[in-house]
């Protein structure tokens, strides 16, 4: 339920289906389909790129933004908060606290994290059009600079899902019907997550729109 929460609230322009199963067959699992491929992710996986997405819309970044938090943190950390990593990385973006990305609470709040890298890419000039990889690199400074490239087609499909700019794109199976006080524990998770960047979820899907650096760019 976590996830469908968080990414139906957060981004109103997506459009979900969910198999809402009552036995034990469901995969827990999110895909986005844009143009004919289709990309996995976990629940987990798929609640913090709706978070990575959400922050992204909230500060009136580009799409290209998320596609870049998004193979960045796929991977740093696969996508999901661990609270382990090279010498004293930690969470979604494996930001080091020696190198004053803030205290391990901090750094380990998917919240903050999310927007301390936001922090640095807004920074880097031209990051719109870069390399997904080298937009990246530019903040991350990462041992490995190229690792990032092998992401990009799966962050691009999952920005355009998130994003709105493929229109019902994104598809779950969690097996989670709603219970009592799911609608509550959503607003709540909502307003914790995307404060002030959601008030409503749209009942049908939005316009197709074309963005060229956010998500399918043919040559790119």
């Amino acid at each position: 339920m976590t996830a469908l929460a968080v990414l139906a609230g957060a981004v109103g322009a997506v459009v979900w289906t969910l198999d809402a199963t009552h036995d034990d067959t469901a995969s827990r699992q999110c895909t986005a389909t844009v143009d004919g491929a289709t990309w996995d992710l976990s629940a987990d996986q798929a609640d913090n790129a709706a978070l990575i997405a959400a922050t992204a819309q909230h500060r009136g970044l580009p799409a290209r933004a998320v596609t870049i938090g998004l193979a960045t943190a796929l991977q740093e950390s696969r996508l999901i908060n661990i609270d382990y990593g090279d010498r004293d990385s930690v969470g979604l973006f494996q930001q080091r606290p020696s190198q004053g990305w803030g205290t391990v609470e901090q750094i380990m709040d998917p919240v903050y994290s999310t927007g301390r890298f936001y922090d640095g890419l807004v920074k880097v000039a031209g990051y719109t059009e870069l390399p997904v990889t080298e937009a990246a690199q530019a903040v991350q400074r990462s041992g490995f600079p190229d690792a990032y490239a092998q992401h990009e087609a799966r962050s691009r499909a999952w920005a355009s899902a998130l994003t709105g700019w493929s229109t019902a794109a994104l598809h779950c199976d969690l097996g989670a019907p709603a219970r009592p006080g799911d609608v509550d524990a959503v607003a709540a998770r909502v307003q914790r997550d995307f404060a002030g960047s959601v008030t409503a979820v749209a009942d049908g899907p939005p316009t197709a729109r074309t963005d060229p650096w956010c998500c399918w760019r043919p040559g790119a």
